[in-house]
């Protein structure tokens, strides 16, 4: 084997050590995107015009990115998501400490997710799957869906759509709470919307909109 390669296969060995035990690991990119791999420990991870994934049960400190989605395997430890013009897709069993922000984006957040702190967007559908939101859920134009046996506390808001690019009818949000799900706090709705409300979840005061009644799964379309 050339001394050429021998050279490269060590760098290559050496910086996935680096990047499997490094929580000061700051990743920054420019028009291109970043792989954490699985059961990594990184810093900051920052990019624009690319995408992040992070691996099954790796830690990072942040991702943010912007023309770019974020994809987070199972089990993986952050502080806070955000990115802009793009989603966002949490695995199972993810724990976010502090926030998660998506403009122009969809947020899912899967099986046993939780996050401590606030869930926003301002475009794109925001799912939860079983999981859990500590600061409440806010959006202005994105469907919202509290899954069967989710819990959200911090109440949910739908703020006033500002925009001026309307074309015909405006369409309403749909918000659905799902069966044996829980949202504490207010459902303050500053537009209209659609609300469908599971008879076995349990919800705080309703401001701006009127709840329907739904059994089985899931609301008719």
């Amino acid at each position: 084997m050339s001394r050429i390669v021998i050279s490269f296969l060590l760098a290559f060995s050496l910086g996935h050590i680096a990047l499997a035990g490094n929580a000061d690991l700051d990743i920054d990119k420019v028009n291109g995107s970043i792989h954490v791999p699985d059961n990594a420990t990184v810093g900051k991870l920052s990019t624009v015009n690319g995408s992040i994934h992070v691996g099954a049960g790796a830690h990072a400190r942040s991702a943010g990115t912007v023309n770019g989605g974020i994809d987070i395997g199972d089990g993986v430890t952050l502080k806070s998501l955000d990115t802009v013009n793009g989603g966002i897709h949490l695995g199972n069993n993810v724990h976010v400490a502090q926030t998660i922000e998506a403009v122009n984006g969809s947020i899912t957040l899967g099986k046993g997710g939780d996050v401590s702190g606030k869930l926003s967007n301002v475009n794109g559908s925001i799912r939860l799957d079983a999981a859990h939101v500590g600061g409440g859920i806010s959006t202005v134009s994105g469907d919202i869906t509290v899954g069967a046996d989710s819990r959200v506390e911090g109440g949910i808001f739908v703020d006033e759509d500002h925009s001026w690019f309307h074309f015909g009818p405006v369409r309403k949000p749909r918000i659905v709470i799902g069966p044996h799900a829980v949202v504490q706090g207010t459902l303050t709705f500053k537009r209209a919307v659609q609300l469908y409300v599971s008879d076995s979840a349990t919800i705080g005061k309703v401001k701006g909109a009127t709840a329907v009644k739904f059994s089985g799964a899931q609301p008719p379309n």
